[in-house]
């Protein structure tokens, strides 16, 4: 049904998002060091990155279907695949994610390097969460998921094992667009980067949505 190239226009939106107040490029509610940026090198390559910029926030890489020409959104009972390699560098939050008008989200996954074997996975529409720990789970490590997104349960599979099943599903009518991007913690609830380092990044190898 779909299978992303992050390079492609058509596709993907760089650099913005309404899940951002006012489109972005700054959510410092959320907790967040972001600046997003629609330059190619912090994304189009799957390789999602963040750079510190002088006055403190970090120039973010983030890709969506929300306002593309192609305008595809994920829909209830819809099978989503990813493989990813995770972040090493302490303040970096990745996630693949789900939105629409203010809502509709589903956390396919979000990790902090500080919790080194942990995932963070969550249906937001709902009600449902589940931290998943695994030693398959670390900085660096590679990770598939495979999400179906049923309207009765949203069920997670991590690295082929059955990891959650949330019992509450997204509903029937339920559609939302795609988001993947890096953010950066800005020291609330997770570390915020070390003083040195300048530099984070993480990968998207795959990404796939079938339509059964």
């Amino acid at each position: 049904m779909f299978t992303a190239d992050f390079s492609s226009r058509d596709q993907w939106v760089a650099g913005r998002s309404w899940a951002y107040p006012g489109g972005g490029p700054t959510n410092p509610g959320d907790d967040k060091l972001d600046h997003l940026t629609a330059d190619p090198d912090y994304s189009r390559s799957g390789v999602f990155r963040a750079t510190r910029m002088p006055q403190g926030t970090w120039k973010t890489g983030l890709l969506t279907t929300e306002g593309s020409a192609d305008g595809f959104m994920v829909r209830s009972g819809d099978i989503l695949q990813a493989r990813v390699r995770l972040p090493r560098e302490q303040g970096a939050w990745p996630a693949i994610w789900t939105w629409l008008d203010g809502g509709n989200e589903i956390d396919v996954f979000e990790y902090h390097p500080d919790n080194p074997d942990l995932l963070e996975l969550s249906n937001h529409v709902h009600g449902g969460r589940h931290y998943y720990r695994d030693p398959a789970i670390r900085p660096g490590a590679r990770v598939d998921f495979e999400v179906h997104l049923g309207a009765r349960s949203v069920v997670w599979h991590i690295n082929g094992a059955r990891a959650f099943e949330d019992r509450t599903g997204v509903g029937s009518d339920w559609r939302a667009h795609l988001i993947v991007n890096l953010s950066v913690c800005a020291g609330r609830y997770h570390p915020p980067p070390e003083p040195a380092a300048t530099e984070m990044s993480y990968e998207v190898t795959g990404l796939r949505v079938h339509r059964p």
